[in-house]
């Protein structure tokens, strides 16, 4: 991966889409920490934090804290997720969006578009919602006036706008998937202050400080060795072509595989889990419900810090129902994106066939079996690095506002952006080579 990154820089074009990306991160921070006008972003913060807590870390790890901060990039890159998530879900329910998925480029640009145009509509309901709520709630102030609402739910929402569009350009003219490198930099921007808490927390005031730094960076470097590998895992199906005449000549018979992702779904059963809990949070908060009542210990008991608290065992029925659900959203979301069916057909035209497993529908029951065990292995592996940070909250107190889901999207994020790296160095190398 090193030797990638060293060759790229020594390479003139992917040296200045190296660059262009670092200008764009740059301007992504600067407008992290740019304040709305007319509003007491130090206000806003102060109730952020008295009353929300660590219910909405995941949300601030995506912005980069700009969240908690309440700056002009405070959605950041969530409205257009969440509208990414939408579309992919709705090729389901509209056949116009799914013949406009499969219908080449220039089915994917006005794709592109559409999501672009919901994404607007998200910024502007999510900070009208942000906006009105705090007015509600008094963290605007006595003075605040309509004109104040109106500026932060302008400002949020052209924010929000501005993050999607220069994502789009990082993803035109520099490296990666730019959304996707907007929301790593973000990510890893607060990770140097989670590791200086940690280290304020167990290093200084426990005696042994070697041996909880151990633990701690044991902790890491474990998790993400796990990500490594539960992102490359896969399974291997064998798929045989038979032999065919094209004129004179007997062609064909060659072997080859279709390659299962474990974690096919990726992080996406996470957010969705993530984000359902959290609704129920939130209306917590804006409603007041007291957690001494029905409603509010039922409430309570979906906040993640209370999971692993030893003093209240029933709120662990939270963690139960977060399990559940990233496991339904595994099998939901790998149904939507693989289809066992249209691989068969494929297989079928094209003279292929599983050693073994009959052409059509035994090939469909045969992929739709292995994918079953696979997703749920990976469904399984997602828990595991989503639970581990809730484990050391719960228990010991270690909060942190990136969790397993987080290192999911970092290290994703950083072997895909390598791996294009390597693929335009080896073009630009074939080019030299055929040029010459």
């Amino acid at each position: 991966m090193s030797n990638a990154v060293v060759s790229a820089f020594k390479n003139k074009q992917l040296r200045k889409k190296l660059l262009f990306t670092t200008l764009i991160l740059i301007v992504v921070r600067f407008g992290s920490q740019l304040p709305i006008p007319e509003i007491d972003s130090a206000q806003i913060s102060a109730y952020l934090k008295s009353t929300l807590g660590d219910s909405f870390s995941l949300l601030n790890s995506f912005t980069g804290g700009s969240f908690m901060q309440m700056s002009v990039f405070a959605l950041s890159v969530t409205p257009y997720i969440t509208s990414s998530i939408i579309m992919q879900l709705m090729t389901i329910v509209i056949p116009a969006l799914e013949e406009m998925q499969k219908d080449g480029e220039d089915g994917r640009k006005r794709m592109a578009k559409i999501t672009r145009y919901v994404t607007v509509v998200l910024a502007i309901i999510e900070g009208a919602g942000l906006a009105i709520g705090f007015a509600n709630q008094g963290a605007l102030g006595t003075d605040y006036t309509t004109f104040t609402i109106v500026t932060m739910i302008i400002a949020l929402t052209a924010g929000a706008v501005l993050v999607m569009w220069l994502g789009e350009r990082i993803t035109e003219s520099g490296i990666g998937n730019g959304i996707s490198i907007i929301l790593l930099v973000n990510i890893v921007f607060g990770m140097p202050g989670d590791f200086t808490s940690l280290y304020n927390q167990f290093m200084k005031q426990i005696g042994p400080a070697l041996i909880a730094g151990c633990v701690i960076v044991g902790v890491v470097l474990a998790v993400v060795v796990f990500v490594i590998v539960l992102s490359d895992a896969e399974r291997h199906i064998p798929v045989q072509y038979s032999k065919k005449m094209q004129g004179r000549k007997l062609v064909g018979g060659q072997q080859s595989k279709i390659p299962l992702k474990v974690n096919t779904a990726g992080v996406i059963p996470i957010i969705f889990a993530s984000s359902i809990m959290q609704f129920p949070i939130m209306l917590q908060n804006v409603l007041k419900y007291e957690n001494n009542g029905f409603i509010g210990k039922a409430l309570t008991s979906l906040n993640s810090s209370t999971w692993f608290d030893a003093s209240h065992p029933k709120r662990s029925i939270g963690l139960l129902i977060y399990i559940v659900l990233v496991v339904l959203f595994a099998y939901f979301y790998t149904s939507i994106t693989f289809n066992p069916l249209e691989i068969s057909n494929n297989m079928k035209k094209q003279g292929g066939f599983i050693p073994g497993i009959r052409p059509g529908k035994p090939t469909v029951d045969y992929l739709n079996k292995i994918l079953k065990y696979i997703i749920f292995i990976g469904a399984a592996g997602l828990t595991i690095v989503a639970v581990v940070p809730f484990f050391f909250n719960g228990v010991f107190g270690a909060s942190v506002s990136f969790g397993g889901t987080s290192i999911i999207i970092v290290v994703g994020v950083i072997l895909e952006t390598i791996k294009q790296i390597q693929s335009q160095l080896l073009v630009q190398n074939y080019s030299g080579f055929l040029s010459e």
